[in-house]
């Protein structure tokens, strides 16, 4: 039997190919709002990003969000995607 396929993406912020399901998608939607897509499900463009702060933190110093939506992305948003991440982490370590 063959083995599935796993679909790769690259982080926006190390520049590393790793399975979809390891990365958060970020998305960029048809009325210029980004936000963190947990289900992966949401409509619009979509970058990958590394459960790290470290990744998101990469990314935001090299604007990589930016270039990969080609849009402004306001230090709001970046900060409620680092709460975001910095919740899911706290999530993680009681698992």
């Amino acid at each position: 039997m063959m083995q599935k396929k796993i679909p790769m993406r690259m982080c926006v912020g190390c520049n590393e190919m790793k399975p979809k399901r390891e990365l958060i998608r970020a998305v960029h939607q048809k009325d210029g709002t980004v936000l963190l897509d947990t289900t992966g499900k949401q409509a619009g463009r979509g970058a990958y990003i590394c459960p790290q702060l470290a990744c998101l933190q990469k990314a935001r110093k090299a604007r990589r969000l930016e270039k990969a939506f080609s849009c402004q992305i306001a230090p709001e948003i970046y900060d409620a995607m680092e709460q975001a991440m910095q919740g899911a982490e706290a999530g993680d370590s009681h698992a």
